[in-house]
């Protein structure tokens, strides 16, 4: 499947619009030795970096949802934009 990386961040904050409501910014790059996506969350001076599988990327923007990603959106809320 092909996409951009700008068209994935778009995805996922489309799918996770929680996001934008708590003023979280979001950067994605890809890393071709981990053959996945690492995406930084941040608020403030707080980070949150995660890797999205290529396989868990595709599926996200088929329009499901990655669970995994989920819980890290919604635990980095938690702890510092909530």
């Amino acid at each position: 499947m092909g996409y951009t990386v700008v068209a994935l961040k778009d995805k996922i904050m489309e799918m996770y619009p929680e996001i934008g409501r708590y003023g979280i910014t979001v950067g994605i790059a890809f890393s071709e030795g981990k053959n996945a996506y690492i995406v930084k969350f941040t608020k403030n001076s707080h980070e949150l970096t995660t890797h999205l599988e290529k396989k868990d990327a595709d599926e996200c923007m088929d329009g499901i949802k990655c669970v995994y990603l989920g819980v890290q959106i919604g635990q980095f809320i938690k702890n510092f934009a909530g």
